[in-house]
């Protein structure tokens, strides 16, 4: 007897693509790799967030900046890869990468493009909290991006991803701040009057606030820098790094060794 839904779930694995998926998922990795499609929103979102995530990685191992592949010999775990626009610009960059995703489709998207791209990325369908019962890991980086928002027990989440980081390693929390501001832009704005996402895709209630990551990922033995915040200016149509925290922002923590 076949795994219901909700027990795949719960386990951990990589799932396979038979001759009469492939076309599917090929045009599902088109879709998901189309800046100007469905999607467009997180193609403008992924360069300063990958940007962010790169010189992370280099003033916390202590890489060469001008290397072509600074991340070379670093293990980097892709919590909700979705169809892979970090897990494989963070490849090409050097790391071994595993990405793990709820979806199995888009897990299969994700490996179909990684396919066509002659790149290795360790793509799994299942949760998190899957991965850490395989007893996987732990990790010199772990990126939780855009996803604790989602999940039912942020503070448990967080807790049990902070656990995968190895001794000396880095985690990057991305999330929504719950806040009036946050609710206008990153809701009505962005869903209601744009949009650019799905309506419902967002709920306001699970919003969080800086201090409840921050407090979270020290009690899980993380040291945590002040969150970095991302603001998208309407005029430049981008995304860029800024002081202002009220919508996105971003929170780098560490493990000490």
């Amino acid at each position: 007897m076949g795994q219901t839904d909700t027990e795949r779930l719960h386990t951990l694995h990589t799932p396979s693509i038979d001759p009469e998926e492939v076309a599917k998922f090929t045009a599902m990795a088109a879709d998901w790799w189309n800046p100007k499609g469905k999607f467009r929103p997180l193609h403008k979102f992924n360069p300063v967030r990958l940007g962010y995530i790169r010189d992370a990685a280099v003033a916390h191992f202590g890489l060469d900046p001008a290397a072509r592949r600074p991340l070379d010999g670093l293990t980097l775990l892709d919590i909700g890869c979705g169809g892979g626009l970090v897990s494989e610009p963070m490849t090409r960059l050097g790391a071994r990468v595993t990405g793990v995703d709820a979806s199995e489709a888009n897990i299969k998207t994700a490996m179909t493009h990684a396919e066509q791209g002659g790149l290795e990325v360790d793509y799994r369908a299942g949760t998190a909290e899957a991965l850490i019962e395989a007893g996987d890991g732990p990790f010199d980086i772990v990126l939780n991006l855009e996803v604790v928002e989602h999940v039912a027990d942020p503070g448990r989440f967080l807790a049990d991803t902070a656990g995968l980081v190895a001794p000396g390693g880095l985690m990057i929390v991305a999330t929504l701040n719950k806040t009036p501001k946050a609710f206008a832009l990153a809701v009505v704005g962005a869903e209601y009057v744009l949009g650019w996402l799905p309506r419902g895709t967002h709920d306001w209630s699970k919003f969080l606030k800086p201090d409840f990551v921050n407090d979270a990922l020290e009690r899980a033995g993380l040291e945590t820098d002040p969150p970095q915040g991302v603001s998208y200016s309407p005029l430049a149509d981008r995304w860029s790094l800024s002081a202002d925290t009220d919508v996105n922002y971003m929170i780098q923590a560490r493990r000490p060794k």
